[in-house]
């Protein structure tokens, strides 16, 4: 028996701080609408609910990590996964989403059809296997870009012979006991720099084994000028105006450190040094051989990584390993680390769109063949959107733009009598990678993912004020076609350049 597929407007991807977002916005904008919201979780949350290793927290401060339609009132700035996972069912409880949420939902593939100007998505149940179908108008893809299922581990020579215990953070071991246990975090990213202070506490000793050093700054964990703005201007109007002051000195602090790599350089090695005992070899250990924001800089709040060098509990060692042991690790360099538990912090696997097959007029799409247009949509893929946030800023601040750009252009679809749109992109114009950007799990991820153009509307930009001027003006220009169901078929692969 055929089970009639479900109708809805806006399918959304995922149930993280993108599709929250982007579900609120449509509640809000486009409360006609009918929304759905597929998880493939039991839980919402995404990164912040899927990630449990010790200390977790935000490396972006929550006043432009927090969405733009709900101040964060927390006194930490700098804050830790419960309290980011208690604001994000806050806007759910608030905006009434729960029953919008399918948990245990997994997209699997989503056909366009030009015909019938809809998309058939096929999604599986996790609980079941079971394959059920959804007919949606448009997709909203808040997945992110990275492979929930598992993280980079590289191949570790006798990885096998250690008779300790192995952790990959994205996979943390509720029962794991690292008490009076020699912990080596392997790993010199966000993750590793907020393991060694965690750990720490508890651990006999954590030693951070990194193959090269990354810049790191302190933070405080507390905004005392938020937190002062909220208490006399109140909570809206101190967040807004918090929120407008950080996204600035994000924006300055980046463009410091791009247009005046060397002084840039100099200021964060003089913070290192002090923070770190006087004949601490700075150099070896805080020394990246790239430029400040050729990668993302680390935050670490309160100092808490220096403060817990500086007390003996934790170290820094910058070498290659060579072989795992059956005690712990053996160093290019002939030093061993021995250890009774392993952290491999190595990073992320990308999965862009969360690896869903897609095809329009069945075709399939090649994803390095499209073209991002206004960071939010594929060239020659109707009535499709993705979120990907920015990596030299808070990630959510390109979401809230994309989520303002998509409703409009809902609105002028409406206004003018449209159900299909999608951006083509000239096959002659030359190409590059989507993300301009040194860390490791993009770099590998590179070939696999869509291109952008060398200019607006097809630069992914990591500028919040350039983003804020092309999402919040016109909503169509010469590089979108706009059709009426039936009107003209779709081609996934003519519309989009080569590289």
């Amino acid at each position: 028996m055929t089970t009639t597929p479900e109708n809805v407007d806006v399918l959304i991807i995922g149930a993280g701080i993108s599709g929250i977002g982007a579900a609120r916005y449509l509640r809000t904008e486009h409360p006609g609408r009918t929304i759905a919201i597929v998880e493939a979780r039991e839980s919402a949350g995404g990164t912040w609910d899927l990630f449990r290793y010790p200390g977790i927290r935000s490396d972006s401060d929550l006043h432009t990590f927090g969405y733009a339609f709900k101040p964060w009132t927390d006194k930490q700035a700098i804050a830790d996964a419960p309290r980011i996972l208690d604001y994000l069912h806050e806007t759910i409880e608030e905006n009434d989403l729960a029953p919008h949420i399918r948990y245990g939902h997994r997209v699997i593939a989503a056909s366009w059809s030009s015909a019938d100007a809809r998309w058939s998505v096929t999604v599986e149940r996790t609980d079941t296997g079971e394959h059920i179908q959804i007919s949606a108008r448009w997709i909203f893809c808040g997945s992110g870009y990275y492979d929930y299922d598992e993280g980079f581990s590289p191949d570790f020579t006798a990885r096998e012979r250690f008779q300790g215990q192995i952790v990959h953070p994205q996979h943390w071991p509720e029962d794991l006991d690292y008490t009076d246990k020699r912990v080596v975090v392997i790993g010199s990213g966000a993750t590793a720099v907020t393991l060694l202070p965690a750990m720490a506490e508890r651990a006999a000793h954590v030693t951070m084994l990194q193959r090269t050093p990354t810049y790191i700054i302190p933070l405080p964990r507390e905004d005392a000028i938020a937190n002062t703005l909220k208490k006399v201007l109140g909570d809206e109007r101190g967040y807004a105006l918090t929120r407008q002051k950080n996204v600035a000195q994000q924006r300055v602090l980046f463009e410091l450190c791009q247009r005046f790599p060397k002084t840039a350089r100099r200021i964060i090695r003089k913070i290192n040094q002090s923070q770190l005992p006087d004949d601490y070899p700075v150099d070896t250990h805080f020394n990246p051989p790239y430029n400040p924001w050729d990668q993302r800089l680390c935050v670490v709040p309160d100092a808490d990584l220096f403060r817990t060098i500086r007390s003996g509990k934790a170290s820094i060692v910058t070498d290659r390993v060579e072989t795992f042991t059956e005690t712990g690790i053996r160093l290019e360099s002939g030093e061993e680390l021995a250890a009774d538990i392993i952290v491999t912090a190595t990073g992320l696997n990308i999965k862009i769109i969360g690896g869903i097959d897609l095809s329009v007029d069945g075709e399939q799409v090649s994803l390095p063949d499209t073209v991002v247009y206004r960071g939010m949509m594929l060239s020659g893929v109707p009535n499709f959107a993705l979120a990907i946030g920015y990596t030299n800023s808070s990630w959510t601040l390109k979401i809230g733009l994309i989520c303002e750009y998509f409703c409009k252009l809902l609105a002028h679809m409406d206004t003018a009598g449209y159900d299909t749109v999608w951006a083509v992109a000239d096959p002659d114009m030359p190409t590059r990678p989507l993300l301009d950007f040194g860390a490791g799990y993009v770099q590998r991820a590179l070939d696999t993912l869509p291109k952008q153009g060398p200019e607006a509307p097809w630069v992914m930009s990591m500028s919040y004020y350039t983003d804020r001027r092309l999402l919040r003006g016109h909503v169509a220009d010469d590089n979108l076609r706009f059709a009426v169901a039936g009107e003209r078929t779709v081609s996934a692969t003519t519309a989009a350049p080569s590289s």
